[in-house]
Formats: C-alpha cells, structure tokens, sequence
C-alpha cells in the first residue's frame, strides 16, 4: 500500500508497470517532431464517421483496444479503465467505454485527465484492488473549439497566447509487478487560480498550478529537478513555459536543462501555425504513450516526472465572468524498482 510522504504525494510500493501504451493522432500532430512515434495517423479530422465528436469516441476506443492488443490483454482482463476527455458529461469516454465492456471511472480533470488516470490506476493496483488497469484520454481539435469557443466556420483570429488543441487520443496499460518503466510516486494537486480571466491564455492560467504541485513534490520527496532525467507538463506551451522556469528558479529550483513542455514539442512552433503550441487532454496523452514510453522502453530515459496540467473552466463559467482555475497532477515513473538510485 502507498505511503504518504508530506502533504500531496504517495510513494508506491508495488511495482506498478506501464506494461504498453498506444496513440491515435490527426492530420497536424502526424506533421510534427514527434510523428514517428505514433501508432495511428488518421488521415481526415471525420475518420469515416458522421460527426467529429463521434470521431474522438472511436479514437479512444481505438487507442484502448490496440494498447490491449499490444499488452496481449483482452478487455475482459482490465479490472477498470480510468479515461476521460474534454467535452460535456465526458462523452467520448463514455461512449467508447460502452464499446469496450470495462469496467469505467469516467474522469475531468481537463488536460491533466491523462495523469490523473494515470495516478488512479496506479494508486488502485498499489492498493490490492485491482490487477490491470488503463488509462485513457483524448481530444480533438474541432469538438473542442466547438465546445469552448466559436464554431470553425467562424473564422475568428486567434491571439497570440492562444493554443492549438491536440487532435489525439492515447491509452496505458498498467499492471503489477511486471517490466520497467513503474510508476513509482503520484502527487495530486490543488486548484490555484491566480484569477486568469482570458480563455485564451491557457499557460498562464495553468502555469500557478503546476508551479505549485512541482513545489509540493520536490518538498514531500526531498528531491530536485536534477534528479530527473526529464521533467514534463503537459501543455503551457510557449507562454506557460517560460513562466514556470522564472518562477521555480526564483523558488530556488533550477529548471533551464531538463524541463520541457508537450504543448511545445508535439508541434513544430516556427512551421506549423498553432501560435503557442499545442493543447488539450489528448497533449500530454500522445506525447507519453508514444515518445516518452519509447524512450524509457531504449533506456535513453531512465527518470522522468510527468505533470498533467488542466484548466477548469467551461464555457457557462466563462459568460458568467469567472476566471480560470488551474490544476496539475504529477507522476514519477523510473526504470528501476521504486525509483530507486
């Protein structure tokens, strides 16, 4: 069972391994630095289905079952999946769950649902609970800018702090005690809001968060950044990226050599026009599953802390003027048992 290390974080002691992950991304993210490490590309935003919203219910499903497919699971060997997505009443989740015959925690934690899925699973397999479980979470460009903002057909001009959300769907298989990489601790945050009024600064509002939970976690575990071989948010982009280096570095942690960004490298910033970069549940989602996984898998990472972060707002906060609330959840995962040195 987890033991509690100060406030906000639990040391693991099962081994509790990513045993395989799978990715399912768009047209835009198949174009990026990070395309050769996705499974599947699909080659319109509809992917043969009548709605875009149907659309990223199938790329969950999809993403699910050939993580199952990878990991030689049948659904009926997952104890629970934990997944979620943007959209109202977590739609997507649902109904892919429907399809898959899981049993389901559907999940809103914005764009940290991936990590806080993550921590779920992984806290319920530590705990004796379960066995197996998945992790998944997804978004898609169009439902979201359906959701949030104006329809496409709008055509409004987009600031410069605004972000591109991720069209991309990922899913992690997590059992106990089987092979490397473990996750070995899990830090849940607060809500910080530092009272962000503009739905298109996304980094600035979630940037406090995540300042916020990496000070927890380096306080509860007496490490440093430099004790990991990367330190990962899930989509500040360009923005919030920077304000997280200045702050932790005024907090005394220096962040300028292994700190990067999902929303920052899913894209390319300078070729492809996604303004500050890259958003969304499904950001953080494709970049573990499918870049950081296969680093960890070749042992060109071996420590890595990855910190989802997610902005709570909703369009009907968003007309009654209030601000935008952030929140980040952070999990450690090593090569080595317990994340041991």
């Amino acid at each position: 069972m987890a033991v509690r290390l100060g406030n906000q974080t639990m040391a693991l002691e099962r081994n509790v391994s990513v045993i395989n992950t799978a990715t399912v991304v768009g047209t835009k993210e198949s174009e990026g630095p990070l395309s050769p490490y996705f499974d599947v590309k699909m080659k319109d935003a509809e992917w043969g289905e009548e709605t875009w919203e149907k659309t990223e219910s199938k790329m969950q499903k999809e993403a699910a079952k050939l993580a199952m497919q990878k990991a030689g699971k049948q659904p009926s060997d997952i104890h629970c999946a934990f997944a979620g997505d943007l959209l109202n009443q977590c739609i997507s989740s649902g109904f892919s769950a429907r399809e898959l015959g899981t049993p389901f925690y559907g999940l809103y934690g914005a764009c940290s649902t991936m990590i806080e899925g993550l921590s779920l699973g992984a806290l319920a397999i530590d705990g004796g609970g379960m066995n197996t479980a998945i992790a998944v979470a997804s978004s898609h460009f169009c439902t979201a800018e359906r959701q949030y903002r104006n329809p496409l057909e709008y055509g409004g001009q987009r600031p410069p702090t605004a972000q591109w959300t991720v069209t991309g769907a990922a899913a992690a298989v997590l059992e106990a005690d089987k092979n490397a990489p473990y996750i070995t601790h899990v830090t849940s945050g607060k809500v910080v809001d530092f009272g962000v009024i503009d739905q298109n600064n996304m980094g600035g509002a979630m940037a406090p968060a995540a300042i916020d939970t990496l000070c927890a976690h380096f306080a509860d575990t007496g490490r440093s950044p430099q004790d990991y071989d990367l330190i990962l948010s899930g989509d500040l982009g360009k923005i919030g990226r920077e304000i997280v280096i200045n702050m932790m570095n005024s907090n005394g942690f220096n962040m300028n050599d292994n700190y990067g960004d999902s929303g920052c490298m899913i894209y390319d910033i300078e070729k492809q026009d996604v303004h500050a970069g890259g958003s969304g549940c499904g950001c953080i989602a494709v970049t573990v599953c499918g870049y950081i996984f296969e680093m960890m898998k070749s042992g060109k990472l071996n420590d890595v802390l990855i910190l989802g972060t997610g902005a709570l707002l909703s369009p009907t906060s968003s007309l009654q003027g209030e601000s935008v609330p952030g929140i980040a959840h952070a999990v450690a995962l090593s090569n080595r048992p317990g994340g041991e040195r």
